[in-house]
């Protein structure tokens, strides 16, 4: 979870910029109010129970997942991972077939030094208490060597998982081997770049769109198996520091979660979505095209977060200046 100074900057900007009334279930959203979740870094709308959302914190808490529940933001359950080594830096949740959850603890705040990583699966109880379940561990590593990643993903149909970096300056999403391996070294490989300082993603139900947030923006690009094509950017929410996306179960929606205590989770349109609540491209094997039914169109600049961005390089700048010059 390192960041950098222009970062802190412009995201503490962005927190005062933003001052959004808490999010409630009247609007799509809601306010995660368990005093436990303070780095909900990873969100994931169950299928197997509509309106409940799995999250999980970030580095510093042990092998725990909460369900929470969309119509409240209360926990009504708590999942506790056995048969996994100590969690490092959980940074992502996601939902294969067959109600299996997939967590990523892949991110690397040294920048990249870790040999591998870790994806833990295990699967959804059907009756939700709080309870011990056994998860399967599987180690990562990728053919170009270790980085910092906060996205993973699992194809709804196919159960391919996937990572994306995170860089500054745009990463790229690396596919899993066709099955992991609980024996072995499962290497992934990039096969496609995201143009995108990466905090999370998410498929859609059917597969056949990805959408992938950062801190100040998003891009919702067409699958096309895996050649991805980007579609539209996303109209992500002012955060103070946005960690987290996930469809809703039905896919009609986007949620946007973030980081901190008492920590919003706001709705967002699906591009491509129509009003009658079709998608404006069945297959999600369509080629690039502008925004419509939701997201803004390719060429659109994220305004705000490069304003917020612009000004937070300022006061740095004029900080360091300050600090060159000393006292008279």
């Amino acid at each position: 979870m390192r960041r950098s100074l222009a970062f802190l900057s412009g995201a503490l900007l962005i927190g005062a910029l933003a001052t959004p009334a808490p999010a409630s279930a009247d609007d799509g959203g809601f306010t995660i109010t368990d005093p436990r979740i303070t780095e909900s870094s990873g969100l994931a709308a169950s299928r197997l129970h509509p309106g409940i959302y799995w999250t999980h914190n970030d580095s510093g808490d042990g092998p725990y997942l909460y369900a929470v529940d969309g119509r409240t933001g209360k926990t009504v359950a708590t999942l506790t991972l056995s048969g996994i080594g100590r969690p490092r830096d959980v940074e992502a949740v996601s939902i294969g077939p067959g109600n299996q959850i997939y967590l990523g603890d892949i991110g690397d705040n040294l920048g990249g030094s870790w040999p591998y990583v870790w994806i833990y699966k295990l699967p959804e109880p059907k009756v939700l208490k709080s309870r011990t379940v056994r998860a399967t561990q599987y180690v990562v590593k990728y053919s170009d060597g270790p980085r910092d990643a906060e996205s993973l993903v699992v194809h709804p149909t196919t159960g391919r998982v996937y990572i994306i970096d995170k860089k500054e300056d745009g990463g790229h999403l690396y596919e899993g081997p066709a099955k992991l391996s609980a024996t072995g070294t499962n290497v992934f490989r990039p096969i496609a770049a995201v143009d995108l300082w990466a905090t999370d993603a998410a498929f859609s139900p059917d597969g056949g769109q990805l959408a992938v947030r950062g801190y100040f923006g998003g891009i919702a690009y067409d699958w096309n198996g895996g050649r991805i094509k980007r579609r539209a950017r996303l109209d992500v929410p002012l955060q103070g520091q946005g960690e987290s996306v996930t469809y809703t179960a039905d896919g009609s929606r986007l949620m946007y979660g973030s980081e901190g205590k008492d920590s919003p989770v706001q709705s967002g349109s699906v591009p491509g979505r129509t009003e009658g609540g079709g998608s404006a491209s069945p297959s999600g094997q369509g080629g690039t095209r502008t925004g419509g039914g939701g997201g803004t169109a390719l060429n659109a600049d994220y305004k705000v977060g490069g304003l917020a961005l612009a000004v937070g390089l300022a006061l740095v700048l004029g900080v360091k200046r300050l600090l060159r010059r000393g006292p008279r």
